[in-house]
């Protein structure tokens, strides 16, 4: 399906293509890093940037999904505090508790709070850059070019601030990074 959406960046036609291609991906990437209730907001934005900027798109610079990534997290970051905001209170607090309470699914919550507590408190840690290259990758699962694509940073920026992220969440959580 990729192939198809080639040619419909810059055909206001067949621009549907690539929102009916990335627009789930988009939505899922932007709620993970900031809330579900604004990520549809900023996933249709998302495309509405990029349908108005389709005319900009360079596919020299990278691919459509990386483009789209890009446009994602600038609109993420307008929106920093409040995904600092989470992890925060993710730090303090941990996730929100399940209905019912069956005793290994409470052993299990309790498990999951701790590390989702860490995990939130590292990654309110990270630097804006750390924190964007870590969450494209992992969240998005974008490569390291597709980053640098998404970013208009170079690949060893890439690859550096990826290192530092990995380096500092391993000493926050005590565990190895992949």
């Amino acid at each position: 399906m990729i192939a198809s959406v080639d040619g419909a960046v810059a055909d206001p036609e067949r621009f549907a293509t690539v929102f009916d291609t990335y627009y789930e991906e988009i939505r899922r990437y932007i709620g993970r890093r900031l809330d579900l209730d604004i990520a549809e907001d900023l996933a249709a934005e998302t495309f509405l940037i990029a349908f108005r900027r389709r005319d900009s798109f360079d596919a020299a610079k990278g691919g459509i999904r990386s483009w789209l990534y890009g446009i994602a997290t600038n609109l993420v970051g307008k929106h920093r505090r409040a995904e600092l905001r989470r992890y925060r209170a993710l730090a303090r607090s941990g996730p929100p508790p399940d209905e019912g309470g069956h005793d290994q699914r409470v052993a299990d919550r309790v498990t999951a709070g701790v590390t989702v507590q860490k995990l939130s408190a590292a990654l309110a840690g990270l630097s804006r850059g750390e924190r964007d290259v870590l969450l494209l990758v992992t969240y998005g699962e974008l490569t390291y070019d597709d980053v640098a694509a998404a970013l208009g940073i170079a690949n060893g920026t890439v690859a550096s601030r990826l290192s530092r992220a990995r380096t500092k969440l391993r000493d926050a959580l005590g565990v190895e990074v992949s």
